[in-house]
């Protein structure tokens, strides 16, 4: 919610996330992917219960967890934990790496003093860091060893997903790949679900098993990693995926002019129908009369376009089918 101008108008209220729907099964990867500002990291925050939807529901196992509160919450919220985009900012710079990991478990009250501990040190382990960085302070390591603690922090309760928010944008691109590595690992040792959120496609092709691009709040696309890459029907997908760098100058002179063009517009005053039409290329006169639903264009793959780059499947998303269909309010279903 922002103020209305220099001189205190009227609030206006900004829909961060619009009629967004997901499913996450166990073990499954769904990476989120868009610009800045698209909605990615609030719709990961709603997962965890860190924001409210004000509308929608986030439900775990069948149960709705965001309409929780007190001791409940506290307890359910065990189960989802998130990996933060700066790992030297998401810890205490006062605290010990010990302390940081024994917090969780003594909110929770879990164990002893001496098996919290241990669990600190057990933890450490997996992600390959020596018991004695417990009476370490954050600043003493690189970027690569805080997001590691970092990880071992989320992995504390035992959870059953984690959102990760661009878990490996702040690394260097050496130290990228281990902690991408660490991570699948760690997913496959503790039946792990995540919610990938990234601004690099690469990264999100590599981890996840679907991916979602969201545009403005909305969700326009959604398919396993070939549907994405290989069999692309929304027009702004096409853009992100033109703008990744090619390492051949040759290849990368020739794409000259691709991308995506114009400017992202406010979110306080999204356009009409499609919010994508002010830059994409295919626009119509229905673009701005008509708010595009998402349509099958095959299993698992769905895009919200009234003009698509190929043709879709001639009947609707079934409730499988359409991960992201909207429907009505925020919905996150893990």
């Amino acid at each position: 919610m922002t103020g209305g101008g220099l001189f205190g108008g009227g609030k206006q209220v900004v829909h961060a996330v619009s009629d967004v729907s997901l499913s996450l099964g166990y073990g499954e990867t769904f990476g989120l992917v868009g610009e800045s500002g698209c909605g990615k990291t609030t719709l990961g925050r709603m997962i965890v219960g860190l924001e409210v939807p004000s509308s929608g529901t986030v439900t775990l196992d069948g149960s709705d967890i965001s309409s929780l509160r007190g001791r409940e919450q506290r307890r359910r919220r065990r189960d989802l934990q998130m990996m933060f985009q700066d790992p030297f900012a998401s810890l205490d710079p006062r605290m010990r790496v010990g302390s940081t990991l024994v917090e969780p478990l003594q909110i929770q009250g879990i164990g002893t003093a001496k098996e919290q501990l241990e669990r600190a040190a057990e933890l450490l382990a997996e992600v390959g860091l020596p018991r004695n960085a417990l009476d370490r302070f954050p600043y003493e390591f690189s970027g690569g060893q805080r997001q590691r603690i970092g990880l071992a922090r989320a992995l504390a309760l035992t959870p059953k997903v984690i959102v990760a928010d661009e878990p490996v944008s702040a690394l260097d691109v050496s130290i990228r790949a281990q902690v991408l590595n660490l991570m699948k690992r760690l997913q496959a040792s503790h039946e792990l679900s995540y919610v990938v959120i990234s601004h690099d496609l690469a990264v999100v092709k590599y981890l996840a098993d679907r991916i979602g691009v969201m545009y403005l709040g909305q969700m326009v696309e959604v398919g396993s990693g070939e549907d994405i890459y290989q069999r692309t029907a929304h027009p702004y997908t096409a853009g992100l995926l033109e703008a990744i760098p090619v390492p051949e100058p040759a290849l990368e002179r020739s794409k000259r002019g691709g991308g995506i063009k114009g400017e992202l517009p406010s979110p306080v005053d999204p356009p009409s129908g499609c919010r994508f039409r002010t830059r994409c290329p295919l626009a119509q006169d229905k673009c701005a009369e008509e708010q595009p639903v998402l349509r099958s264009f095959g299993e698992g793959h769905v895009a919200a376009c009234h003009f698509p780059l190929r043709t879709p499947l001639p009947v609707q998303p079934s409730a499988a089918d359409a991960n992201a269909a909207a429907a009505g309010g925020t919905t996150a279903q893990v």
